[in-house]
């Protein structure tokens, strides 16, 4: 098995804002003494992870991301008729080896003061502790740790994009799938959409001022995303889970998701629902590499997505030439071109 799968994908996304920044324009970035679009891989994985392909493809494999493991907990004591002086100080004692939980006084005292990421197998046993302490077992939660907090288990979006517990580094996740901030392969400008909500029941002989006025940033353009997968750690991640296949679905399902599925942002006033145009999928042992050179000089023209495509290729190609290709095998998709890969046949590539 080859050790690295790389994926190099390029989107074209009409005008929309589907990751913006604390001024609620677009994000962007300086590439190339230009600007460019930018969609950040914390919205691109969120995107993914939160998708009905990953919730369909890996049911019983998610994990959650949640500051208020503590507070249900506290819930399931109370409705087994536990009191709630008793379910509180339970559930804080174990939220507790998750995380810093908030103070005593403090309206949410179960939350963790941080979002903890835990697999359905920690939490299946944050619960059945909880049960136990709620018998009235005596038990020291400080050495039941590995009882709570696993190193491995099935939960594919951990193992893919990992996981970090400020409280409990031991316990830590590293990430197999490391996720490059989409930029656009060539200059844009960001617009200024400015639109007016009017007053429905305002009358004619009214002043003809709208009941709401606003700005919102737009841009548009062709995205180059790279994503690279170490599938020797995704493994090791998944520990004993992996002979059940959950690996190959987790890696099909992340390719299908890199290619169709939208961050969020946005989407009711722009609809930017895009899908790639262009997928390279490669497997191999050398060290890795992102393609984004391509761009570093912006691509011109009308016909930014061919462009953006030959560009790419010719980069790839130079790299090649100078470093080896230290590819064992590729999968390509072209929407343009009928002799393509279909989407099926990169994800059974990414698969195998």
């Amino acid at each position: 098995m080859s050790r690295f799968l790389q994926l190099h994908l390029l989107t074209f996304y009409p005008p929309s804002n589907v990751n913006r920044d604390d001024t609620g324009n677009p994000k962007t970035a300086n590439v190339g003494g230009v600007t460019r679009l930018r969609i950040s891989s914390q919205a691109l994985k969120r995107a993914w992870r939160t998708s009905e392909i990953f919730s369909s493809a890996l049911a019983g494999h998610m994990g959650q991301r949640t500051q208020r493991l503590g507070n249900e907990i506290r819930q399931h004591l109370l409705e087994k008729g536990l009191d709630e002086k008793r379910s509180l100080a339970i559930a804080r004692d174990i939220a507790g080896i998750y995380g810093k939980v908030k103070a005593e006084k403090d309206a949410n005292s179960t939350y963790t003061e941080q979002l903890v990421f835990i697999s359905p197998a920690e939490r299946e046993a944050a619960f059945a502790m909880a049960d136990r302490l709620a018998a009235g077992e005596k038990i020291d939660l400080a050495k039941e740790k590995d009882a709570l907090l696993y190193r491995t288990d099935t939960a594919a979006d951990i193992a893919l994009f990992g996981r970090m517990l400020a409280s409990e580094p031991s316990y830590n996740r590293e990430a197999a799938v490391q996720v490059a901030h989409a930029i656009t392969t060539h200059r844009v400008t960001v617009e200024d959409d400015y639109y007016t909500a009017i007053d429905d029941l305002k009358r004619p002989e009214e002043d003809a001022g709208a009941g709401f006025l606003s700005e919102a940033g737009f841009g548009s353009g062709v995205f180059y995303l790279y994503l690279c997968v170490n599938r020797e750690l995704l493994r090791k991640n998944l520990g004993d889970a992996d002979e059940s296949g959950v690996m190959e679905t987790a890696l099909g399902a992340l390719v299908e998701a890199a290619a169709t599925v939208a961050p969020s942002g946005k989407q009711n006033s722009f609809a930017a629902l895009a899908r790639a145009q262009y997928v390279l999928a490669e497997r191999g042992n050398a060290q890795p590499r992102t393609l984004a050179g391509a761009f570093a000089r912006p691509v011109a023209g009308t016909d930014l997505m061919a462009g953006s495509i030959a560009a790419l290729r010719t980069f790839r190609g130079e790299l090649a030439r100078v470093y080896g290709a230290g590819i064992d095998a590729e999968c390509e998709l072209e929407t343009a071109r009928k002799d393509s890969a279909t989407l099926a046949d990169i994800a059974a590539f990414c698969r195998s």
